[in-house]
């Protein structure tokens, strides 16, 4: 159980201050993470990756020469917003252009992608490179769909090692790629972890069982197995990643990682398996890697990792790389650079109507009124969630509904028209809430603002930019129907006020009527299968249970009723 903390929502705040000044020679703070402390060379292509805390060493520890350029980093277990992937590449840019790597997350790829569009408009080239090594995940004719582990270390170390060698933006993608299509791994869990604040872990074993294919964010595996001895271990973990190897690959690197509560003695008990069962198949191991790699805060479990390495390949593993948590080759010194912190630039207030002004204040009484709803129901959204999740969904979206409240309520204080004001809220929300929710409410709440206005309010603006949310949601998260997502409790909503102001009933009694509908629509989920999210590769465990996302939006929907009439 995680013991040491003050605030548990202050949680990733602190330890990454912490961090930066136990390793002032490696990092230096910038808002969203940390980037390099020491001089890389001008023009040099920069490395960031990135995901939420609570998994060091990775990410913020991957952060030096030969390595990664810098790290954004989120709260436990939830991916990092949009604001703090461009922040933190905009202060790692060097001139050549960045590459993204993090792994294949929805909250995760939402965020990482924004950012990369608004960093290619401001004129920095950005490429990405979505880590999909988990064999447990996804069949391997459905790669893509695969979740990242412990090959973000390689994928981040090859990359990392080629920007050090002077690799253009293109050379570092090339290889980064090359690097993910080679590697699969496969986990096993015992325990499930305890986030900071939690009651206890977010899953456990029945006696003499693990769960098989772990996920890093506290996911419990895809099935349930017998628990094996060592050399039964080794032959489960060795035979499945080895079911992929590429015709005639030889040489291979080897990761065995802990998930935080099991013991590097009992990784050397089960590596001492892992090597003649590898070495029998006529596997060469290059420069391989036992330890605390890639971690879940105090998850009890491991994973294995293999890569099969090309001549370039092998040759940029074995770079030398100095971090906070890898070192290889000999140590080089550098001058310390403070970087500047880049520039937070507030949203200029524009000039607006009374009228417009009068629905900002409701919109700021809409954000307090689903703040509180949702901190009420933060406790069955969290359950709803640890099914096949994290358990993490009340909590973030009681926080991102808190920030959009406070961020609306200073627009208002400074005159804000209705436009504005959501555009402030839409900031705060995705920005504190981070993860798949906090992208989609963001991305949701800025189209709704974009159809608004400043000025008088335009006709049928109510159900526009209810449209235009959803049309935003669906097309951002790349969600239909039936996904099991919150956009089955959204576009029933949207299709009920459409149809009830066409009918030319008031708005009032045609948002109390859709809420309901919306209702209904969420616990309707429970009924089917998700197919996209970080739930779908545990989507037996989701059946029967409504999905978080969908039950939430109802929440909101229905509590500011009162403030739509």
């Amino acid at each position: 159980m995680t013991k040491i903390f003050n605030d548990p929502a202050d949680f990733a705040g602190d330890m990454l201050s912490g961090f930066a000044r136990a390793f002032p020679g490696f990092v230096q703070r910038v808002p969203g993470g940390v980037v390099r402390a020491t001089q890389a060379a001008p023009g040099k292509v920069a490395v960031v990756t990135g995901g939420g805390s609570g998994h060091y060493p990775a990410f913020a520890g991957w952060v030096g020469t030969g390595l990664a350029d810098a790290a954004v980093v989120g709260d436990v277990f939830s991916s990092p917003s949009t604001q703090q992937v461009v922040a933190v590449a905009t202060a790692a840019d060097a001139g050549a252009g960045v590459v993204l790597s993090y792994g294949n997350y929805a909250g995760d790829v939402l965020n990482f992608e924004a950012a990369r569009a608004q960093l290619t408009e401001s004129g920095i080239p950005v490429r990405s490179v979505v880590v999909s090594d988990d064999l447990a995940s996804a069949p391997r004719d459905e790669r893509s769909l695969r979740r990242g582990t412990a090959g973000d270390l390689v994928v981040v170390k090859i990359a990392g090692a080629a920007a050090e060698a002077g690799y253009d933006l293109e050379g570092v993608v090339r290889v980064a790629e090359r690097t993910n299509a080679g590697t699969v791994s496969l986990g096993v869990a015992f325990e499930g972890p305890t986030p900071p604040g939690s009651p206890g872990p977010l899953f456990t074993m029945n006696e003499g069982r693990m769960g098989v294919g772990l996920g890093i964010h506290g996911e419990p595996g895809v099935s349930e197995e017998p628990l094996l001895g060592a050399r039964e271990l080794a032959g489960l973990l060795t035979g499945r990643v080895l079911a992929e190897r590429p015709e005639s690959a030889r040489r291979a690197t080897v990761l065995l990682n802990g998930m935080g509560a099991t013991k590097y003695e009992e990784l050397f008990v089960l590596w001492n398996e892992v090597v003649p069962a590898l070495e029998a198949e006529g596997v060469e191991i290059v420069e391989p890697e036992v330890g605390e790699l890639i971690t879940s805060l105090d998850m009890a479990g491991l994973s294995l990792t293999i890569t099969w390495l090309d001549d370039e390949l092998e040759a940029l593993w074995g770079a030398p790389a100095q971090s906070p948590a890898y070192r290889k080759g000999p140590a080089e010194a550098a001058p310390l650079t403070p970087r500047p912190v880049p520039e937070i630039v507030e949203r200029a207030i524009p000039e607006s109507s009374e009228a417009s002004r009068h629905v900002a204040k409701l919109v700021h009484a809409a954000f307090e009124t689903a703040a509180n709803a949702l901190a009420e129901a933060e406790p069955e959204l969290g359950e709803l969630d640890s099914v096949a999740g994290n358990g993490d969904h009340g909590r973030v979206m009681a926080r991102g509904a808190r920030a959009a409240a406070t961020a609306a309520g200073r627009a208002v204080e400074a005159g804000a028209g209705t436009a504005t004001t959501l555009l402030f809220a839409a900031d705060a929300w995705s920005d504190r809430a981070g993860g798949s929710s906090g992208a989609l409410w963001g991305a949701g709440l800025r189209a709704a603002a974009r159809v608004l206005a400043d000025t008088d309010p335009p006709p049928n603006a109510v159900q526009a930019a209810c449209r235009s949310a959803l049309d935003a949601v669906t097309t951002y998260g790349n969600a239909r129907v039936g996904d099991k997502t919150v956009v089955d409790a959204f576009l029933p909503f949207t299709e009920s006020l459409e149809a009830d102001l066409a009918a030319e009933l008031p708005l009032g009694p045609a948002w109390v009527n859709a809420s309901a509908v919306a209702a209904r629509a969420a616990e309707a989920t429970a009924s089917l299968s998700p197919r996209l999210g970080r739930a779908r590769p545990l989507a037996a465990r989701s059946l029967g249970h409504r999905d978080p996302g969908a039950v939430s939006f109802a929440v909101v929907v229905t509590a500011i009723a009162e403030h739509v009439a």
